[in-house]
């Protein structure tokens, strides 16, 4: 058989090794056919493919599989090069018959080694099966001998105990202890639940009595100590003589209950999901527990539902009496064990819990009397402040407030609070003063001139605010967001229905206070959406999604509040801007008609006149003309009253719009209404330059730009004769320069060149005429 090339094992070859000859070792085949052994190269192809393991004869297959390929890839090289070289084809199929013989013959070989290993591993089955159930007894055994070990270890680590408390080690008892405790939690994924069990219960046994004995040994030095101090602690002239000695012991006590704490196994606490209190706080709230349970549980005069105040008092005074001693005696025993609390802070805890239990089972025999409800609500609040301020509990832990957020509990206030708010309403709009402003004789805090039933009502907004700022939950904070916006909502409402009671005198002082009230309340809304707090809750409510307060909203107005393009009270803005609107638009109505009705008296000035005046040369000095004084006269009275009644933004609103519709009254009722002359034109001019524009003069620099139909009406009518034939020109033929250009270097920007035709044909100067 001749030996493949290295090209030929991985199935490549080119035409140059086609062409080669191929060799054959004599060698081996003489050997292979003499004493029937397998060549060289065949015994190094098994031992590298398949080796010394029966295991690997799997592998065999897959050799059988790769010497085929092979052969069917001389095949078909024999095939290519056939008709180009004979005699290369003639070796190349001898050396492929010898690999298919050779091949036939590793089969067989095979074959017959399989059988021989199947029934060798039949014949040694049984011998594993009893060497599979002695290693099962082994490890049977093994694991019994384990647990008696873990049983031997628990009964040495317990005798160690009772052996160390019989000799007062109790440092030695408390590290057993430990290691009890590190021995259960290794056997937590034991599975072996009745010797965990058995741990257990000894654990908490000795435990128990290590805690026990320790926590009266603690108790009796806190009573040297003279603790708990129920009231302000008092400075002693002199130290006791053994106070060094007492302060030893108590570093002593203190460590050793730390350390004790560590290896309790399964501990409940009734602060979750909180870290529980150190066992020495613990031992030290003892004292204070039984006195608060004593005073405020059962049938004492101390125990009443509506004083909340008076356990409330005494927690946070128990809370200042114990402050110095923990800071001074606790703290540092805490901070050289390296324990990381805060020992005033863990005392706070423990009080607060007392607190909260009380708090807990007070609030639902509460549920059915507001005023007693309130009055638990406004102490729960003032604690909590005194809690975060004066005592700087931290802001991570929670307070006594969560118990207003049961949801009975909360219901309950929003009710109250919508309930009393109504009520307040109903009452500030009845009063006799509602409608005055309380500091109407303060003219610096005047400003806004909002009526006393607005500012009322905004500061119970406030006050709610003040009451729900503080709750942990933005839920919950939402919720009384919700019901002040249907307060604001319900307020806007009753000044609308004032306003149409009031809607017949616009220019009564009542009108003009609501009016003031809703820009008032227009104005607070306003920067109340740019306070931080409520930002806060405007993106609360975008992450949580709360429709009742947002409404449905669509991708681009959620997308606004989320960026804090928006507001939470846009809605609200919207409604009082459009009363707003419409109330002052009527009250400028009312002006307007009276200042028509004066007009339409007097006919300023009758149109024959503005033909008839003589130039302003002919005359000495010019005067307003007599038919406009009571017009005039008309306009400052309101722009007076206006003044004293509005509030300076409405007031600075509403003389812009009334002098802007007195500039289209006149330009259409007076100037487009008549013919000038000369005198007539310089007439007019005088009454508005100097007798209207001034009226508006004491409210900005330049009136006039308030009136431009009327002062570019007048600049026409009063060009010289030379001048506006020439522009009567240029506005007639259109050509350059061009008409508007030529408006704009006389000062006329807001008349069309056709209305400016009108207003040069109502000039009576022309030549000719």
């Amino acid at each position: 058989m001749a030996a493949p090339s290295a090209e030929q094992q991985n199935g490549q070859s080119d035409e140059s090794d086609l062409q080669s000859p191929i060799s054959t070792n004599d060698e081996d085949s003489e050997t292979g056919s003499g004493d029937g052994a397998l060549p060289d190269y065949v015994v190094d192809l098994i031992e590298k493919e398949i080796g010394g393991d029966l295991k690997s004869l799997k592998k065999v297959s897959s050799l059988l599989e790769k010497l085929t390929a092979e052969n069917k890839l001389l095949e078909e090289q024999v095939l290519t090069v056939s008709s180009s070289v004979p005699l290369r084809v003639s070796a190349a199929l001898s050396a492929a018959e010898e690999s298919r013989v050779s091949l036939e013959g590793l089969l067989q070989r095979e074959r017959v080694l399989s059988n021989t290993l199947i029934q060798h591993l039949q014949g040694a089955q049984p011998w594993a099966d009893s060497l599979g159930r002695t290693l099962e007894q082994l490890d049977n055994t093994e694991k019994h001998m384990k647990y008696l070990q873990c049983v031997s270890r628990i009964e040495e680590l317990s005798d160690s105990i009772q052996q160390c408390l019989m000799t007062n080690s109790i440092w030695e008892a408390v590290v057993a202890v430990g290691s009890m405790a590190s021995l259960d939690v290794g056997l937590k994924q034991s599975g072996c639940s009745h010797l965990q069990a058995f741990l257990r219960d000894t654990l908490h046994f000795w435990h128990k009595i290590i805690k026990d004995r320790l926590a009266g040994d603690f108790e009796e030095l806190l009573i040297q100590l003279h603790w708990p101090f129920i009231s302000p602690p008092t400075q002693s002239l002199s130290p006791p003589a053994n106070a060094q000695e007492l302060h030893s012991q108590l570093e002593l006590l203190v460590a050793q209950l730390l350390s004790l704490q560590t290896s309790y196994p399964s501990p409940q606490y009734r602060l979750p999901p909180t870290t529980p209190l150190s066992l020495p706080v613990q031992i030290m709230l003892l004292p204070l527990s039984k006195r608060f349970r004593y005073h405020f549980t059962g049938n004492r005069q101390t125990n009443s539902l509506n004083k909340p105040e008076w356990f409330l008092t005494q927690v946070l005074m128990w809370m200042a009496n114990s402050s110095n001693f923990m800071e001074e005696k606790i703290q540092p025993i805490l901070d050289r064990n390296g324990a990381n609390v805060n020992a005033k802070v863990e005392l706070c805890r423990g009080l607060l819990t007392l607190a909260q239990e009380k708090l807990v089972s007070d609030a639902p025999r509460l549920l059915y009397d507001d005023a007693l409800f309130c009055h638990l609500v406004d102490e729960i609040l003032q604690f909590e402040r005194e809690l975060r301020t004066t005592h700087s509990y931290p802001s991570t832990l929670p307070g006594a407030l969560h118990v207003l957020l049961d949801e009975v509990v909360l219901q309950k206030w929003l009710t109250v609070e919508r309930k009393m708010a109504i009520e307040k309403v109903d009452a500030m709009l009845s009063a006799e003063g509602a409608w005055s402003s309380q500091y109407k004789d303060i003219s610096d805090m005047d400003e806004l001139k909002a009526p006393d039933c607005a500012e009322t009502f905004m500061t119970l907004l406030l006050v709610i605010t003040d009451r729900y700022r503080a709750l942990p939950c933005p839920r919950a904070q939402l919720r009384f967001l919700a019901l002040q916006r249907e307060l604001v909502d319900d307020f806007r409402i009753r000044l609308t229905q004032v306003m149409k009671e009031e809607s017949r005198n616009p220019l009564g002082a009542r009108y003009c206070a609501i009016l003031n009230a809703a820009n008032y309340i227009s104005t607070v809304l306003g920067d109340w959406g740019d306070n931080v707090f409520f930002l806060q809750l405007q993106q609360s409510a975008v992450a949580l999604g709360e429709e009742e307060l947002l409404g449905p909203l669509g991708v681009t107005e959620s997308g606004r509040l989320a960026s804090l393009e928006g507001s939470l009270f846009e809605g609200l803005l919207g409604l009082l801007e459009r009363l707003r609107g419409d109330m002052l638009g009527r009250l400028l109505e009312a002006v307007m008609r009276d200042v028509q009705k004066k007009n339409d008296t007097n006919v300023y000035p009758c149109p024959p006149r503005w033909l008839s005046l003589p130039s302003q040369c002919d005359q000495a000095t010019m005067s307003l003309s007599s038919l406009a004084c009571p017009l005039m006269q008309c306009l400052r009275d309101h722009l007076l009253q206006l003044q004293q009644m509005l509030c300076l933004p409405l007031f600075q609103m509403g003389w812009q719009d009334l002098a802007e519709r007195l500039d289209l009254f006149l330009y259409q009722n007076v100037i487009l209404y008549n013919h000038f002359n000369e005198g007539g034109a310089a007439q007019l001019q005088f009454d508005m330059t100097r007798n209207l524009f001034p009226l508006f003069g004491h409210y900005c620099k330049r009136p006039e730009n308030f009136f431009k139909h009327v002062k570019e009406a007048c600049v026409i009518l009063c060009l010289n004769v030379g001048s506006a034939l020439l522009l009567r020109d240029v506005l007639r033929q259109g050509q350059q320069p061009s008409p508007v250009s030529a408006l704009n270097e006389l000062g006329v920007y807001r008349l069309a060149p056709c209305d400016v035709l009108i207003l040069l044909n109502l000039r009576a100067s022309w030549p000719g005429k």
